[in-house]
Order: structure tokens, then C-alpha cells, then sequence
């Protein structure tokens, strides 16, 4: 029989490997997309893109998350959730590259990839956060949101220089990114191949639970995503166009977004620290949703002071993600009803979502000013702030009742 040094140095180990997996894949669920808002002039000016339709390649990938999520806890069900999450890297690091081929259509068909790729991603993460940490989920959530801010936010400072150098141009500053997918697919391949999936100690049998798809609470979550997706994909897509009309240089204003990166990656980080210290999450979610409410307001009328909402929009968003995604396991009993939530929630979450950039772009074009999106918006932001108070509460869907 091993002595329990043994198995304590080899759960240990078995647990410290799982992170860095995490930790890989956290590194790739953000960069690709969000490096195209700097870029998105010059991507716009040479394909010929209105600004419905930029709005639209920003907002594809959220269209897909939409559109498959729920397929992704079936996938992980035929694949098992290790495979399934490595097959998910390998087709994002095709989507990036499909995308920068200079052939009419590929940079839509690429993005598609690329959403297809990261709604997987996105859902079956925080229910491997369950399976393999289910005493930490809000830091490690926190954790592995806060790192892919950093990369995201390192990608925002550096695709503007990157596509300037002499032979480059956008489609080299945005098709790099598949090599840091391709180096994940490489890390996780050895562990992935010394696994025999079909050897693991089953789940225990468990009684049977609420769908989240017929809880009011599992509604409320899923509304609480889409709505923070909307705050910060809006901004993702539009901070840089929104500040170079204002006068600012292309390259500062990536580098402003950049900021807003990192400065929620300290949001997130504190957030997963904090999060499980309070017997439910209402106040932290509402403090985090006024922040993107007030972001949003003051673009809108007080447009002098943008920093000060960049920085707002950065500790509010920074938080919002890592409550919406710990909420998915704190809502549920196990990692399979996890993924079920996850699924559900980013599927027509990310609806929402996807929805926003596009609309904000067509009141820009019909209003001709920024006013108009930035304060319809803030609206939105409002409803975040409710429901925030009602998925806050400390309750399991399997206790809601229909």
C-alpha cells in the first residue's frame, strides 16, 4: 500500500497539472478575438465594411457561441471532457489561421471556427473547474480569468505595432495567435494520451436534478451573462474606434484597451478571492454592475473624462466575468449539471451578447454620434443591476422549483 506521503505528493501533483491545463487553455479564450478591435479600422477600410458590418465580424464569434454552446456538454458527453477541450484548441488554432488567408470569404469563415472553437472552450472550462477543484471554484475561476485578460490585454498592446512593421499588415498581427493554441494543443497532448477515460472512477449516482433550462433561476443566471457579455463586448469592439474619433491616435488607443485589460485582471483576481467569503453573491455582483453602468453613462455625457471609465469599465467588467462564470457551478450540485448551466447560460447569453456590437453600430450609423449607442447601453446596464440581486442569491437550481 503507498504511504500517504505517496498519494499526497501524487494528488498534489495530479491537482497542480490540472491548474496549469487550466491555465493554457485560459490563455487562448480571449486574445484571438479581442485583438481584432484596434485593427478594426484598417480591417474595415480594406475589405469595405460599414460599421454594421464591422460590428458584425466583431460580434461573430458571439453568434456562435450562441448557436453552440449547447452542443458543447453533447460533445464532451461522446468525447470525454479532456479530449473534447484539446480537440477545441486544435480548431481554434485552424480558425486563426483560416482567418488571416488573404481569400475572399476565409476571414468570415475563420472567425466562425474561431467562435465555434472558443464556445466549446468557454462552456466545458468551468465544468472542469468543477470536476477537478470543487473546493475552489471562485479562485480558480479567478485565476484562469485573470490570465486571460493579461494575454488579451498583451494581444490589444501589441497587434497595432505588429501589423505596422514593414511585409505584416492586420491579417499577420491577427494570425500569430495560433501559435499560442498550438502551444497548448502540444503541452496537453502527452497528459491527454496517458489518460484511459474509460477507466475513471465513475460519478457517483445522484438523484435526478432541475434542468436549468426550466429553473427561474437558471434563467436568471443565463440573463446575468448575456448582460455582462454586453458590457464588455461593446466596449471590446468600439472603445478604440469610440477614442480615435475623439482625437486619439490609433496606437494610444490600443494601448488604452490594453489597460482596461489589465486592469481587470486585478478585478478578477480579487473577485475569485473574495467571492466565496460571502454567504451569497448579491452585493458583489450589484457593485460590479453600477461600475458598468456608470462606465457607460459617462462615455455618453461625460466624454472628457474617458480614462476614468476605462478604468471603471475595467474593475466592473474584470469582476462581472469571473461572478457569471463561478455562478454556474455555485448554482449547481455537480460538474454535469455545471456544464448543463454553462450551456445553456452562454448559449442564449451570448446571444445577447452577440447582439450588442451590431446594435450599437447601426445606432451609431443612424444616429451619427456615439451619444445614442453609449446611453442606450447604459440602459442595459441597468437591468444587469437587477439581475444581479436576483441570481446573487445562495440557492441551487435543484431547490427551484418550476
Amino acid at each position: 500500500m503507498p504511504a500517504p506521503t505517496d498519494v499526497n505528493a501524487g494528488r498534489s501533483a495530479r491537482v497542480g497539472l490540472a491548474f496549469v491545463g487550466v491555465m493554457l487553455i485560459a490563455v487562448n479564450l480571449r486574445v484571438s478575438f479581442v485583438s481584432v478591435g484596434p485593427l478594426l479600422n484598417d480591417i474595415s477600410t480594406d475589405l469595405g465594411l460599414s460599421s454594421a458590418g464591422a460590428g458584425l465580424l466583431t460580434g461573430l464569434p458571439l453568434i456562435a457561441f450562441a448557436v453552440f454552446s449547447p452542443v458543447a456538454p453533447v460533445f464532451a458527453s461522446r468525447l470525454g471532457l479532456d479530449r473534447a477541450l484539446w480537440a477545441s484548441l486544435l480548431l481554434l488554432a485552424a480558425g486563426i489561421v483560416l482567418r488571416s488567408v488573404p481569400l475572399a470569404g476565409l476571414i468570415w469563415a475563420g472567425t466562425g471556427l474561431i467562435g465555434i472553437a472558443i464556445a466549446f472552450l468557454n462552456v466545458l472550462v468551468p465544468s472542469l473547474v468543477k470536476r477537478d477543484f470543487p473546493g475552489r471554484v471562485s479562485q480558480v475561476t479567478g485565476s484562469y480569468t485573470a490570465t486571460q485578460a493579461a494575454v488579451a490585454a498583451l494581444g490589444a498592446a501589441l497587434v497595432v505595432p505588429i501589423a505596422q512593421m514593414p511585409q505584416a499588415g492586420w491579417r499577420v498581427a491577427l494570425g500569430i495567435w495560433a501559435g499560442l493554441a498550438l502551444v497548448a494543443v502540444a503541452a496537453l497532448l502527452p497528459s491527454l494520451l496517458r489518460q484511459d477515460e474509460q477507466q475513471r472512477v465513475p460519478e457517483p449516482h445522484r438523484g435526478p436534478y432541475l434542468s436549468p433550462w426550466r429553473s427561474v433561476l437558471g434563467w436568471q443566471v443565463t440573463f446575468f451573462m448575456g448582460l455582462q457579455s454586453v458590457a464588455f463586448y461593446v466596449l471590446m469592439a468600439w472603445l478604440p474606434t469610440i477614442e480615435q474619433d475623439q482625437g486619439v491616435s490609433e496606437a494610444a488607443a490600443g494601448t488604452h484597451l490594453s489597460i482596461f485589460l489589465l486592469v481587470s485582471v486585478g478585478a478578477s483576481l480579487g473577485t475569485g478571492a473574495l467571492l466565496h467569503r460571502f454567504a451569497d453573491q448579491r452585493m458583489i455582483a450589484l457593485t460590479a454592475s453600477v461600475l458598468a453602468l456608470i462606465t457607460y453613462a459617462g462615455l455618453a455625457f461625460a466624454p472628457g473624462l474617458t480614462m476614468l471609465w476605462v478604468v471603471a469599465g475595467a474593475l466592473g467588467c474584470g469582476s462581472l466575468i469571473v461572478i457569471a462564470l463561478s455562478l454556474f457551478s455555485l448554482r449547481t450540485s455537480h460538474h454535469s449539471q455545471a456544464a448543463a448551466l454553462s450551456g445553456m447560460a452562454q448559449s442564449i447569453g451570448y446571444a445577447l451578447g452577440a447582439a450588442g456590437p451590431v446594435v450599437f453600430g447601426a445606432l451609431r450609423d443612424w444616429s451619427g454620434g456615439w451619444t445614442l449607442p453609449l446611453a442606450a447601453t447604459a440602459g442595459s446596464m441597468a437591468l444587469l443591476c437587477f439581475t444581479a440581486l436576483l441570481s446573487g442569491r445562495n440557492r441551487l437550481i435543484q431547490d427551484v422549483r418550476p
